[in-house]
């Protein structure tokens, strides 16, 4: 059993509201490492230097930071870091996840639907997008009228929807979403590797699943997740790395093969390329008991 605590968080939305708005003024981050089930958007500003962390992603944040997180087991949490503002602000939006569950599938909703899908993983967006909607943000606050607070959040939600440069954060392998890919092929090799990841996987015999050439594969692959062969398989192993270091008290060593890697070192040196941090330095951010509130 992990020695790592997550919150399951009750937020204040209850059932008879679409969705609750709270803005606040505060000297640091003092909320722990949660998931709830509802949806979150979180604007955060002055905040340089604040430690983010959704899902396997780890990184430090700007002076501005706007992230979506629609995936209901997806850990998240902002940590002080070097922070050194003492008047940071922040605007969380939380709503039901089936708030738009009845028009999602229309086809005037394809770009949010989209949207939401890849915010399962989390996603951050542009530091232009978070300055560009603060306006809408605190337009949506300090409307009185619930039902037009609900149409202006309509309006932001499908703004962000059009962002071209929204960026996914946690990998498909930690969040454990199950998705379909639009792909028949990127459905078998995704298979494929889930089934062997632990195992030796040779890029011929990819290819051959896919019934393509391996360069032809290669081109494809790319094509389809702006990654190499390799980088893609690594990035498989290394949420699931990931989700050991965080669920399991197993050593980082036997974690490493586990997950496929043959050489510790070089797992260790994939593994802070890609997450900004050791493995060691990754389960220390995952502190204390899982517990359930």
């Amino acid at each position: 059993m992990s020695n790592t605590t997550i919150l399951r968080e009750v937020t204040p939305l209850n059932s008879e509201n679409c969705f609750i708005y709270i803005s606040r003024t505060k000297k640091e981050f003092t909320y722990p490492i949660h998931f709830h089930p509802e949806c979150e958007l979180n604007f955060i500003e002055n905040a340089k230097g604040v430690k983010r962390i959704v899902g396997d992603s780890i990184e430090e944040i700007d002076n501005f930071e706007l992230v979506l997180i629609t995936g209901p087991n997806l850990e998240h949490a902002w940590i002080n870091g070097n922070c050194k503002s003492d008047c940071i602000q922040e605007i969380t939006i939380q709503f039901h996840e089936d708030l738009f569950i009845n028009i999602l599938t229309r086809n005037q909703f394809r770009t949010v639907r989209e949207m939401f899908e890849k915010a399962k993983h989390g996603l951050v967006f542009p530091i232009e997008t978070a300055i560009r909607i603060k306006s809408m943000l605190i337009d949506i606050g300090s409307e009185h009228n619930g039902f037009q607070s609900f149409i202006k959040l309509m309006q932001l939600i499908y703004s962000l929807s059009l962002e071209k440069q929204a960026r996914i954060l946690s990998s498909t392998s930690f969040s454990n979403v199950n998705e379909e890919p639009d792909s028949r092929r990127v459905k078998k090799v995704l298979t494929y590797l889930q089934e062997n990841y632990q195992q030796a996987i040779r890029l011929s015999d990819v290819a051959e699943l896919a019934g393509m050439s391996e360069v032809a594969f290669c081109r494809f692959i790319k094509k389809r997740t702006n990654k190499t062969f390799v980088e893609y398989l690594n990035d498989y192993r290394l949420g699931v790395a990931a989700r050991m270091l965080v669920n399991t008290s197993h050593s980082i060593s036997e974690i490493c093969y586990e997950c496929g890697f043959n050489n510790l070192s070089n797992f260790n040196r994939i593994f802070k390329k890609q997450k900004g941090c050791t493995p060691k330095q990754f389960r220390e951010n995952y502190s204390k008991t899982k517990i359930l509130i």
